[in-house]
């Protein structure tokens, strides 16, 4: 289901004390713009069967999300090639997309619609994105007056309305109070078991024991190793005790 071939991701960060457009300009036509290079991925290769669900653990600046972005399509690599086969549901920084001045409801259409869900289909949905969200009066009013939870909240249930061949989910499942929690895993489970393959990043281990069949270990760009969940957990967990 997904094929990544040496993706390496690169930027250049420019090193220079420039406060001004000007000063830009005049460095950038003298060729005198001074950069340093970030490799935030390098050389990174992978294959996911379909209906797995691996999970990619790595401490902070790992490149865990630069990952996700890559096969999501956001990002392209600066190197290397992703291969998917089916549709692909990316749950990356919920609530992106949001326009802060519409209400909640028209929000459900705006935001369903960047994720590529057509307007029928979202009226068909959303009495059951409204009951799930829990917001209830709250979806006619501006989302500048929701809290980051109900934000949250309502960006969960419009991206889980459907069963895509994909899903790739970023450090999401702790959205909302401990019930909706524990109501969004349930979505998650109801989701993975219908076959949908799951690439899940989270710095939750326990969740990662309990949800996924592989793990991808990413360590400053690099896989540093892959293979059985509680295996690589374990050293994972090891490494950062030391």
């Amino acid at each position: 289901m997904i094929k990544a071939q040496n993706i390496t991701v690169c930027y250049r960060m420019a090193n220079d004390k420039i406060s001004s457009i000007k000063e830009y300009l005049v460095a950038l036509m003298k060729h005198k713009l001074k950069y340093d290079e970030f490799v935030a991925l390098q050389d990174v290769s992978f294959e996911i069967r379909r209906g797995e669900v691996v999970g990619i653990i790595g401490n902070n600046g790992a490149g865990k999300s630069t990952l996700l972005k890559v096969i999501s399509g956001i990002l392209t690599p600066t190197k290397g090639s992703v291969e998917l086969q089916g549709n692909v549901v990316p749950m990356l920084e919920l609530g992106s997309g949001f326009d802060f001045d519409l209400t909640g409801s028209e929000n459900i259409f705006l935001n369903g619609a960047i994720l590529g869900y057509s307007e029928s289909f979202l009226k068909s949905k959303y009495d059951e994105i409204v009951a799930f969200s829990e917001l209830g009066e709250f979806i006619n009013n501006p989302v500048r007056n929701y809290s980051s939870g109900m934000i949250m909240r309502l960006a969960f249930s419009i991206a889980s309305q459907v069963n895509p061949d994909i899903l790739i989910v970023d450090e999401i499942l702790a959205v909302g109070d401990m019930a909706f929690q524990e109501k969004s895993h349930a979505r998650m489970t109801e989701m993975m078991s219908h076959g949908t393959t799951v690439l899940l990043v989270s710095h939750n281990l326990d969740q990662v024991r309990n949800l996924c069949d592989r793990v991808i270990w990413l360590d400053h760009g690099h896989i540093k190793a892959v293979g059985d969940t509680q295996e690589i957990c374990d050293q994972y967990y090891a490494s950062n005790q030391r």
